[in-house]
């Protein structure tokens, strides 16, 4: 199976090339330089040139705060880049896995959200990623929108790498306590992805539409931070456990507010036999390659 995937220097895209590295399948893997999302008519001779039998898109505006400011580039990314790709995907037939992300909800749900539940993005970020599903389900046939929420890697930056730089920076911190998810490895996603795609090439059918991906414990990231300072201090990447003290959204503003609750029922994709993430398992696996790599 031939897979075309954009946004490839991310967490996902770095995490997808090494799943795929291991499979039979054939990866054309582009960054932003190589494969300007926003340009349909660059994506269109990709497309043409490449003949994918599926496009997995993992290119995304993600700065959430700077976007309420860079509304047109993130709505260029998330909107138009996603409608260039279904275009580009629907001429040639070929369906499209795309990822979008948690903050279409409002986060006042008191249980996990279901894909079908009503959205109500707080804020720009969460509006372009939520017009991008929408163009996507508009213009293809045939497509997968799996949202997910609080992903970390052993890549780039996220929550898990700030908390260790920052615990050996500081004897102290404060971190929110009052917004809650599910921290997804994205080397899990990234797998479960491969297994859409592995589905599809042997029956040629999937549960199009919309589902949600993520870890499979809620937590807080008051809560989560605590989980990374232990593990991190297990592995011998932080030489103290520094104070970690419990904060209010309040007290820690925002240009973008962020969700509340945004826990999401993994329920569809379990029922394909797709597993969410075990994100404490995970944690200890990149604790392991943080360690190997600053060896």
């Amino acid at each position: 199976m031939r897979i075309l995937l954009t946004g490839k220097n991310g967490q996902l895209g770095r995490c997808f090339q090494d799943v795929v590295a291991v499979s039979a399948h054939e990866l054309f893997a582009c960054n932003s330089s190589e494969l300007d999302i926003t340009n349909a008519d660059q994506v269109a001779a990709m497309v043409a040139e490449v003949k994918p039998d599926v496009i997995v898109n993992a290119a995304a505006y993600t700065a959430v705060d700077n976007a309420e400011q860079d509304q047109a580039q993130a709505y260029a990314v998330n909107e138009q880049g996603v409608a260039n790709l279904a275009k580009a995907a629907e001429a040639l037939g070929v369906p499209v896995i795309h990822v979008s992300t948690d903050y279409v909800f409002d986060g006042q749900a008191v249980a996990p959200y279901k894909p079908s539940d009503e959205t109500a993005p707080q804020g720009v970020y969460g509006a372009s990623k939520l017009a991008g599903e929408q163009a996507l389900a508009a213009i293809c046939t045939r497509y997968i929108v799996l949202r997910t929420a609080w992903v970390f890697s052993e890549y780039g930056n996220n929550f898990v790498k700030t908390m260790l730089r920052l615990g050996n920076e500081r004897e102290a911190l404060n971190v929110v306590a009052d917004q809650y998810g599910c921290p997804t490895y994205a080397g899990d996603l990234a797998k479960a992805i491969l297994q859409l795609c592995d589905r599809y090439q042997a029956t040629q059918e999937l549960a199009w539409g919309i589902h949600h991906y993520c870890g499979d414990l809620p937590t807080s990231w008051h809560g989560f931070a605590r989980t990374i300072f232990f593990k991190g201090h297990q592995a011998g990447l932080l030489e103290n456990i520094p104070q970690l003290t419990a904060i209010s959204s309040e007290q820690y503003p925002t240009p973008a507010k962020r969700p509340e609750y945004s826990v999401l029922s993994t329920a569809t994709l379990e029922a394909l036999g797709v597993e969410p993430s075990g994100w404490l398992q995970a944690l200890d696996a990149v604790m392991s390659k943080l360690k190997a790599h600053a060896k």
